[in-house]
């Protein structure tokens, strides 16, 4: 559904499959359209992101002008909401990392906001950038 921007925040991405083929190839078609900030990553672990998802972390270099990926800091390690935001209009909530109970949200740009703001603070906090690339020597 994604034709602009998606907006990921997580534990570690793993309960959302990125990894598989079929995923992959979309992820990849949509950066190859995409501009801006066409996708956002923010995850609370970045080891298992970094174990778990090389094919990802390999697209976030190639298309690292359109993609990022950081690492929360450490005052938000408390928060146990994960959030998967669509172009301002469509989201998949799950309100605690521990719990089946989710909402998911199709055309729904005004109950969505309050969420895009929340990920918008989130990502206003910081943390360390991930990337596949190695810096040195």
């Amino acid at each position: 559904m994604a034709c602009r921007q998606i907006q990921i925040y997580d534990e570690d991405l793993s309960t959302l499959r990125l990894e598989s083929a079929t995923r992959k190839e979309q992820i990849k078609r949509f950066l190859q359209l995409g501009q801006g900030d066409a996708l956002q990553i923010a995850v609370r672990r970045a080891a298992s992101f970094r174990l778990q998802h090389p094919q990802l972390q390999s697209l976030l270099d190639i298309y690292g002008h359109l993609a990022k990926a950081r690492e929360t800091p450490p005052q938000l390690a408390h928060l146990r909401d994960s959030m998967l935001l669509v172009d301002g209009r469509h989201a998949l909530i799950r309100f605690d990392r521990e719990q089946p109970r989710s909402k998911l949200l199709i055309d729904e740009t005004c109950e969505l906001r309050p969420y895009l703001t929340r990920f918008h603070e989130i990502w206003s906090e910081g943390g360390e950038s991930i990337s596949g690339a190695t810096l040195g020597l």
